[in-house]
């Protein structure tokens, strides 16, 4: 077999891999469907202090118990092995995952949503081979095809997006939120430098707020505060909603105007998608008048 014909069996990788994938998912060999999973109990805040890193987020203990020995284990996680917590309080529960007879070894999640069964690595490789399929039809089919093919891409996006959905959902607990005064007890400063020697300098505000109910919440916040690097001590109105103090804002604007962004881009995406289908379509039975 020459070298040709073997990059066009190129597809057959993603796609050998994406089964097996599945395959151990309906199975039950992911590692996440292997692990063990607790629910975690936040027991210790430590909000970073002023001039320090926010890279880590809000660092907290948890504390959890290992089903398998009923023994509690008290553990610090500064997102060094899961996700980035950037609020919380005493009392707030993780997903939490670990190796079996591992309990130590955790695995902090902000949600468990999706997660559990083990197939985001062959859900990439479906993308892999769809987009390698795509730029594959304008060299195979001709590019009208290839139009036809990129345009229904872009529709299979819009409708499998659900960040349309979140934000919706967001704002509307947002819209039966409350509003309390909240203070900046620390700014956090990281340093990035990139490939060309040049830094730039983050920062974001550390709040700290009581809920009507009582329960003390410290909040990273990077948006929606104006001047953050001077914002030490600063009084600061936040809107948050009473069933999740997680979901918060300091700028409602803000909020409607990344939903109007967001709108735009999906709407954008949606007359790409079915202009690129109208013109493939169209090309295929009409000669092209600019060839």
């Amino acid at each position: 077999m020459d070298l040709q014909k073997m990059l066009g069996l190129w597809w057959t990788v993603p796609a050998g891999l994406a089964l097996v994938g599945y395959a151990c998912s309906l199975a039950g060999l992911t590692r996440p469907q292997r692990a063990v999973w607790v629910t975690a109990r936040v027991v210790e805040v430590h909000p970073p202090g002023h001039g320090e890193s926010g890279q880590h987020g809000i660092p907290v203990t948890i504390v959890y118990q290992d089903p398998g020995t009923e023994r509690e284990f008290r553990l610090r996680h500064e997102n060094k092995c899961g996700d980035r917590v950037q609020v919380a309080w005493v009392g707030q529960e993780f997903p939490v995952r670990f190796p079996r007879r591992r309990p130590e070894r955790f695995y902090l999640m902000l949600g468990s949503e999706g997660r559990t069964s083990g197939t985001g690595g062959p859900n990439c490789m479906v993308i892999l081979l769809v987009l390698g399929l795509v730029v594959q039809s304008f060299f195979v089919w001709g590019w009208q095809w290839g139009l036809i093919c990129a345009g229904g891409l872009l529709l299979l996006v819009v409708a499998l997006s659900r960040d349309g959905e979140y934000a919706c959902a967001r704002a509307a607990q947002l819209a039966e939120g409350v509003t309390v005064q909240g203070r900046v007890v620390a700014v956090t400063r990281d340093v990035y430098t990139d490939g060309e020697g040049s830094e730039s300098v983050s920062h974001a505000s550390v709040i700290a707020f009581t809920t009507h109910e009582g329960v003390e919440v410290t909040a990273l916040c990077a948006q929606g505060i104006r001047n953050i690097a001077g914002s030490l001590g600063r009084d600061i109105p936040l809107r948050y909603a009473p069933a999740d103090p997680s979901l918060l804002t300091a700028d409602p604007d803000h909020e409607r105007r990344e939903r109007t962004s967001n709108n735009r881009f999906v709407a954008t995406l949606l007359v790409t998608g079915t202009a690129a289908i109208g013109v493939g379509g169209y090309c295929l039975h009409h000669p092209w008048p600019f060839t």
